[in-house]
């Protein structure tokens, strides 16, 4: 997702849960939060998968308002990533 202001990636949306797309949850993660490991050519989130059943998410049928400062702010402070906003 990129925020429009700067044109710079503001978060990466993953999906957690489910079975083949079904059911699943979809998470906006800052993209601060998210390491770079150029020897397997991924990134990589330290976030155990307990905790992400707590992670603030939402339906692919329901996306959050992005600009919603208060929605942004509490991904951030989820994650442990500073908020800009």
């Amino acid at each position: 997702m990129l925020d429009m202001a700067s044109g710079k990636v503001a978060y990466a949306v993953l999906s957690f849960g489910g079975l083949f797309g079904m059911g699943d949850k979809l998470f906006a993660v800052p993209w601060a939060a998210l390491a770079l490991d150029t020897e397997n050519k991924r990134f990589t989130l330290n976030v155990p998968k307990a905790v992400l059943k707590d992670a603030p998410g939402f339906d692919r049928d329901r996306w959050p308002s992005m600009s919603d400062k208060t929605w942004a702010r509490g991904v951030h402070e989820f994650y442990g990533t500073p908020y800009k906003g």
